[in-house]
C-alpha cells in the first residue's frame, strides 16, 4: 500500500516526476517520429519573420520556455502533412496556442493558422467558453471542458493533419476533429473575426508555431512524423 500511495503522489506532482524528456523510443524512431526540440538547445527554430530566437526564448531545465518578451516562435521547416505531439506547462492565469501551416505573408502568424488553444481554463477568462478553451480550434471548434488540467501540470497534446483532416487530442482523449474548405469550416470562418484574413487555414503546407501572448510557457519532448502524402 506504501508503495502505491508513493506512485500516486510522485504521478500527481506537478513538475517534478521523472519522465525522460526529448529522446524518441525505439517504436518513435521505427515509426518516423523526429524530435523538433533537443532539450539543449533551440536549433530548428526561429521567431516569426525573424531569421534568430529572441532572448525570450530559453532553454530551461529540458524544457523549451517562454521566459520574457519573445514573440511567436515558429520551425525553420515547413510540413504539409504530419502527426505532432508534444507536452505543454502554464502558469496561473497563462495562455498560449500551437499554430499549424503557418505562413510568414501576414503581419501575425494567426492570420494564416489555425491555432490549437493552451489556457489555464480555471484562471483565465477564455477558459468559460469551449471555443476558447484548452484543446479547442481557437475561435472556431469547441471542445469538452475539465480535460485540460490545472496551471503547473504538465498537458499533453496531439495534433493530426492529414490533407483537410484536422484532429486534436488532449491528455489522451480526443476532442477536436474538422475539415479544412468543408461547408461546416467556411461558414464558421465566415462567421469570424479570421472571414477578414484570406489565407487564414487556406495553407497546404507551412511552419509549426509556439504563440507569446505573454504569459510564461514550457514545452518539451515536441515531436513529428511527417505522413507521405504531405511531402
Amino acid at each position: 500500500m506504501r508503495t502505491l500511495l508513493v506512485l500516486l503522489v510522485a504521478l500527481a506532482a506537478p513538475s517534478t516526476y521523472a519522465v525522460e524528456m526529448n529522446v524518441l523510443s525505439a517504436e518513435e524512431a521505427a515509426a518516423g517520429w523526429q524530435l523538433l526540440f533537443d532539450g539543449q538547445s533551440t536549433e530548428g527554430w526561429r521567431n516569426y519573420q525573424a531569421s534568430t530566437v529572441s532572448p525570450g526564448w530559453q532553454v530551461v531545465d529540458g524544457t523549451l520556455a517562454r521566459v520574457g518578451e519573445a514573440g511567436d516562435l515558429v520551425t525553420v521547416a515547413q510540413y504539409g502533412d504530419f502527426e505532432l505531439q508534444l507536452e505543454w506547462r502554464l502558469e496561473t492565469g497563462g495562455n498560449s496556442g500551437l499554430f499549424i501551416r503557418a505562413g510568414e505573408d501576414d503581419p501575425y502568424i494567426f492570420m494564416s493558422a489555425p491555432e490549437v488553444q493552451m489556457l489555464d481554463d480555471a484562471n483565465h477568462r477564455d477558459g468559460q467558453s469551449p471555443m476558447t478553451s484548452a484543446g479547442s480550434n481557437y475561435a472556431l471548434h469547441p471542445v469538452q471542458p475539465g480535460i485540460a488540467l490545472a496551471a503547473g501540470y504538465w498537458n499533453r497534446v496531439r495534433v493530426l493533419v492529414d490533407d483537410d483532416l484536422v484532429v486534436h487530442w488532449l491528455n489522451g482523449q480526443e476532442v477536436v476533429r474538422y475539415e479544412l474548405g468543408s461547408a461546416d469550416w467556411r461558414r464558421r470562418v465566415q462567421d469570424s473575426k479570421f472571414a477578414a484574413w484570406p489565407n487564414y487555414g487556406r495553407l497546404r503546407r507551412g511552419h509549426i508555431g509556439l504563440q507569446d501572448h505573454g504569459d510564461p510557457v514550457a514545452f518539451r519532448n515536441i515531436k513529428i512524423r511527417i505522413l507521405a502524402a504531405g511531402e
